[in-house]
């Protein structure tokens, strides 16, 4: 089986406040003399391979690592250490409301996202109607974003998103919004998507959620991989350390 994403001696540095920016005398520096007071390793030396087809639940407490990692794989972050390499192409459903314009109408939204994501004119066409009814934005297809409900912009977006046929799907919490009608539409759409034959590379609080679709789970701790390993062999740990009974 052919691995899906490779991650070797992964390594991501942050300041407590925001992301730094370093000149070009620190790249020049050996690593020790880049390292500044208030900057910390938010990863540090991870390495797991996914296969293709896998279904991958990465585990921890907030601000241990968990959606850096999950934006390491998507490509809109970069490593300071090692490498992350993706066989394939990501649907990401992470941050879902980003790079929705305001003044641009639903319609004009679907077709701008979902050509930057690659989908042709002509599937864009096929499938815009499926899309909107999932959404359940018939009677909002000429309403500019903006004017949008939270609720309508997440459904939006997942919608559009989902359709993508690329073969990882990168999840963040994502099935934390939203109505419970349509978490149920999501949850058969995610069973839809692995039946395929999908990589799955979710990360979640919801412990029945990463049960239900993983079948492996990483433990990330302080920024570290404690444990890789089956979905409740990881959660059993996780709780242990966390004081869960």
């Amino acid at each position: 089986m052919q691995a899906a994403i490779e991650v070797q001696g992964l390594g991501v540095q942050f300041r407590r406040n925001r992301r730094g920016r370093r000149s070009f005398k620190d790249l020049f520096a050996d690593a020790s003399r880049r390292s500044r007071p208030g900057e910390f390793w938010a990863l540090r030396d991870v390495s797991f391979t996914v296969q293709q087809g896998d279904s991958i639940g990465v585990v921890g407490r907030n601000g241990q690592g968990k959606s850096t990692l999950l934006r390491l794989v998507a490509g809109v972050l970069l490593p300071d250490e090692g490498s992350v390499t993706v066989h394939g192409g990501v649907a990401p459903l992470i941050e879902l409301t980003g790079g929705f314009v305001g003044d641009l109408t639903v319609r004009e939204n679907v077709r701008l996202t979902a050509g930057l994501h690659g989908m042709a004119k002509a599937e864009i066409t096929r499938r815009y109607a499926d899309m909107i009814a999932f959404a359940e934005l018939e009677d909002f297809q000429e309403t500019p974003y903006k004017h949008l409900s939270n609720g309508m912009k997440v459904r939006l977006a997942f919608s559009v998103v989902s359709q993508l046929d690329e073969p990882i799907l990168l999840v963040d919490e994502v099935l934390a919004v939203g109505d419970k009608a349509f978490r149920e539409k999501c949850y058969k759409r995610i069973d839809e998507l692995l039946a395929e034959g999908r990589t799955l590379f979710f990360v979640s609080h919801n412990e029945r959620d990463l049960r239900r679709f993983c079948k492996r789970g990483l433990y990330l701790n302080k920024g570290e991989l404690v444990l890789d390993a089956g979905i409740n062999d990881v959660l059993d740990r996780y709780n242990a350390d966390s004081g869960v009974s």
